[in-house]
């Protein structure tokens, strides 16, 4: 069996396992067993199963994502969402939507103290969805801003999915977390002017707050601005600190968790129990990540002996003329895969593949970088398993139906047609901050 047809009924059987609901990593873990047991014998199948897990587990990259974990659930727990929000609205609530565009830009703040887009999207739907139902706002709004807007968080930084990325095609990490701001900052954009015109064209998807209740608002501004500086401080400090080159990731993460504690405490909002808890689920994530990424690491070792890379430099070699047809071929694979499967693990499966073919066009690969987990974040939106419209409806329960919310993430897939557009059109939106770094 050659390089090509070995790859394709790896990639089945994979697909195959998964279907039949046994965990990602397992799959990817027992299809590069199977393969080297083909290519070589079980002597060397299970070296790499002992080898591998401690190999992964010791690279040091990789501590930036329980670090970026333990500040997202940090400041999960101590409120910091909560007040986020609570900001949001006092700022915005006076536009059209204005209960929706809150949602949209307490998501991207959350974003970049979350670093997860499920764990986003959880939060806001406790939050935000009752208090955007209670003033009479459309369903399918409500929970289409919450899902939709929770996908920043694989954009703006902290991102474990650039992590993953960036030690998978090896790439730089922090290069790739500095790609992602304007592409997450446009996004956000994108969805806010979205929901006003929306709002504006159609009032009742949307009631406006009364002159008594606007006015109310507005003298809560600076108290709301007293409340979350401190975050927009520390968030401002990461980036900073990791576009200056002060600070590597792991250092970012981790002096993000022990401000987002210190602030915590300091507003009296994290007690003990809140931080066990910030823990536990710090912990349980980031076991999570790692068994899929020791699946993932064992499948890649499998395809560079089953030679994959030298047959895909081959097989692009007369596409060199013409590389938007490689992106838009792998657009749609992305977009395809995204409906059925779990985000971590498209990334992990497709990294291996993809990576040789556009590094072997010479295309940028931090630029693929963005593309690909904005494509992976997508398919969180589209049906039929779009993860982050089930973490929505989990939240909610049987207030909203999960086809409205589908429904109501469609016109925010309609602006993602448009952002990738822009990002595929103009690879300088990804790259003109990273290439500015020193």
């Amino acid at each position: 069996m050659n390089a090509l047809w070995l790859t394709l009924a790896s990639l089945a059987a994979i697909l195959v396992l998964i279907g039949l609901r046994v965990p990602i990593g397992v799959a990817l873990g027992a299809v590069a067993f199977a393969g080297f047991w083909h290519l070589r014998n079980l002597t060397v199948a299970l070296g790499v199963i002992r080898e591998t897990p401690f190999v992964f587990a010791a690279n040091w990259d990789l501590s930036a994502i329980p670090m970026f974990l333990l500040m997202g659930a940090i400041a999960n727990n101590s409120g910091i969402s909560a007040s986020l929000f609570r900001a949001a609205r006092v700022w915005f609530s006076g536009l059209p939507g204005g209960l929706a565009v809150a949602t949209n830009i307490a998501s991207a703040g959350f974003a970049a103290a979350c670093g997860s887009s499920i764990a986003a999207a959880a939060a806001m739907a406790r939050l935000a969805v009752p208090e955007m139902l209670k003033h009479g706002y459309d369903k399918a709004l409500a929970a289409g801003v919450v899902a939709s807007a929770g996908t920043l968080a694989a954009l703006i930084p902290p991102s474990i999915l650039f992590v993953l990325y960036g030690i998978f095609a090896e790439v730089s990490v922090v290069k790739l977390l500095i790609a992602g701001v304007i592409p997450g900052l446009l996004t956000a954009a994108i969805y806010t002017i979205m929901i006003v015109a929306r709002c504006s064209f159609d009032p009742s998807l949307a009631p406006r707050v009364s002159r008594a209740e606007r006015d109310s608002l507005r003298e809560q501004r600076r108290g709301a601005i007293k409340e979350v500086w401190p975050l927009l401080l520390l968030i401002l400090g990461i980036i900073g600190g990791l576009y200056a080159g002060v600070i590597t990731p792991t250092e970012a993460g981790a002096g993000g968790a022990s401000l987002a504690a210190v602030i915590g405490i300091a507003q009296r909002k994290l007690t003990l129990p809140k931080f066990i808890d910030a823990l536990t689920d710090a912990m349980i994530t980031t076991a999570q990540i790692f068994f899929i990424g020791m699946g993932a690491v064992m499948y890649t070792k499998f395809l560079a002996l089953a030679g994959i890379s030298p047959l895909f430099t081959e097989l692009v070699g007369g596409w060199a003329f013409s590389p938007v047809l490689l992106v838009v071929a792998v657009s749609i694979i992305y977009l395809i895969l995204g409906m059925f499967l779990d985000p971590l693990g498209i990334l992990l499966i497709t990294i291996p593949v993809f990576v040789p073919m556009f590094a072997a066009l010479k295309l940028d690969l931090v630029w693929l970088g963005v593309l690909v987990v904005k494509y992976v974040e997508i398919g969180m939106l589209t049906p039929p398993v779009g993860f982050n419209v089930f973490v929505v409806k989990n939240a909610v329960g049987d207030s909203i139906p999960l086809e409205t919310i589908f429904r109501g993430c469609f016109w925010f897939l309609g602006c993602e047609i448009l952002i990738m557009t822009l990002l595929i059109t103009f690879p300088a939106i990804s790259l003109w901050l990273p290439n500015t770094m020193k």
